[in-house]
């Protein structure tokens, strides 16, 4: 689902992605909006730009309205995607849910791969585009820099299918106004090679630890938003630091997840961004064990790579996407018959099997390959409820510590010194 780098990266020649095997754990007048935009743009707070300092300051979401209504189509659709969203043929000619739309719609889909969450972000910016496919580390900083405006639930028709606990999160609402429309989501997994571990590793420790038999073949992603995942793990090991959301760090516990980070840096053999290189490095026997999302599994067992998925003890952090609407969008009417499209059951299996995640809409199961959804825990809010999802770090700690928490560029400052 993605930052740094993508999580969403070109996909195989050969296309459709492998089942999961048993070893996974598993219109509205638009006079005037420009300049009122431009003026709230000034006012971003900075600590949600990724260029801010974290001073203190209080995150809030920018008043821009929110459309009313749906009108005939205005011909042409502008979107940033992660690659496979906006499936038309080209990657195999058996998967397109874009040429259906635009047929129905009259709605002609432009898309634009993005390769990492940071890039999703600027593109908004340009205003060139009427919607994104964001990740929950992009979302924030949109909505907080006023690049996206609320979505009116009402006029998506298949949103009470939804699976209720994706709605109103903090990666994707601000006091309980949705921001978008949630698409896929899965977990960041401890994928590992089976002929180097002769029994599934049931702690992170694997990746951490200077003895563990994966030393000096450890692979990483490539992101800030990584950090979180330090956190995580001294979540546990670490229970004086007082973590409860690690993405909600004060400077101490963000300094213990550095230092883990600094530690681990001679263990790692690989920095992977584009997952197809993670996959590779695994291939070549060079990566032992690292984080990996389940598509990364999946392409690498079609390839006989020996590597299998688990979600450890400790638990694991996530990725759960949202469609939002551009508060510059040009065609606001064609993004809104596409967030209907692309969340009706039927297309939600194609994307969801193409890529390999769960879909938001649990009526996908319907149309989906046997075995499919329950390997994906679709519709299993308790499985849900142990990923710790993607969110932008802001300076607000959303409690009672205000606003001292470390913020999402200090993050990606802090990543720049550990990879040296």
């Amino acid at each position: 689902m993605i930052h740094e780098s993508p999580r969403k990266g070109t996909l195989p020649a050969h296309g459709r992605l492998l089942p999961l095997g048993g070893r996974v754990p598993l219109g509205r007048p638009r006079g005037g909006r420009l300049a009122a935009v431009a003026v709230i743009a000034a006012a971003m707070l900075s600590a949600c730009s990724g260029s801010g300092s974290g001073s203190g300051q209080q995150a809030f979401a920018q008043p821009v309205p929110m459309q009313q209504n749906i009108s005939a189509s205005e011909g042409q659709l502008n979107l940033i995607v992660w690659a496979g969203y906006a499936e038309k043929g080209a990657s195999d000619k058996t998967v397109d849910w874009v040429t259906p739309f635009m047929k129905s719609t009259g709605c002609k889909v432009t898309a634009k791969v993005a390769d990492t969450s940071d890039s999703m972000v600027a593109l908004m910016k340009t205003g060139q585009y009427d919607g994104v496919s964001a990740s929950g580390d992009a979302s924030l900083r949109l909505i907080y820099g006023g690049t996206v405006e609320p979505v009116n639930t009402g006029l998506l028709s298949n949103y009470r299918d939804i699976a209720d606990y994706l709605k109103n999160q903090p990666y994707n609402s601000v006091k309980k106004q949705m921001y978008g429309v949630p698409h896929g989501y899965g977990a960041n997994m401890l994928m590992y090679r089976t002929d180097k571990f002769q029994q599934r590793p049931t702690s992170w420790s694997v990746v951490w630890d200077k003895s563990s038999p994966a030393a000096d073949h450890v692979a990483d992603y490539d992101s800030p938003i990584h950090l979180a995942d330090a956190a995580l793990y001294l979540k546990t090991h670490r229970p004086d630091l007082g973590i409860t959301d690690v993405y909600e760090l004060s400077q101490k516990q963000f300094d213990a997840a550095v230092a883990l980070f600094k530690q681990q840096r001679p263990n790692v053999i690989k920095y992977w961004a584009n997952y197809l290189d993670e996959i590779q490095s695994f291939k070549s026997g060079d990566s032992y064990a690292g984080t990996a999302w389940q598509v990364t599994a999946n392409v690498a067992n079609g390839e006989k790579v020996p590597v299998a998925t688990t979600i450890p003890a400790e638990g694991a952090t996530g990725w759960s996407d949202t469609w939002m609407i551009s508060a510059q969008a040009q065609h606001p009417n064609c993004m809104y018959k596409w967030m209907n499209w692309i969340t009706t059951p039927k297309v939600q299996s194609q994307v969801a099997q193409w890529f390999g995640e769960a879909p938001a809409n649990p009526k996908a199961c319907r149309y989906t390959a046997k075995g499919f959804c329950s390997g994906y825990h679709v519709g299993d809010a308790d499985f849900y409820r142990r990923l710790a999802f993607w969110k932008t770090p802001v300076a607000d700690c959303g409690d009672s510590r205000g606003a001292t928490c470390v913020d999402y560029s200090r993050w990606a400052q802090a990543w720049t010194k550990i990879k040296g």
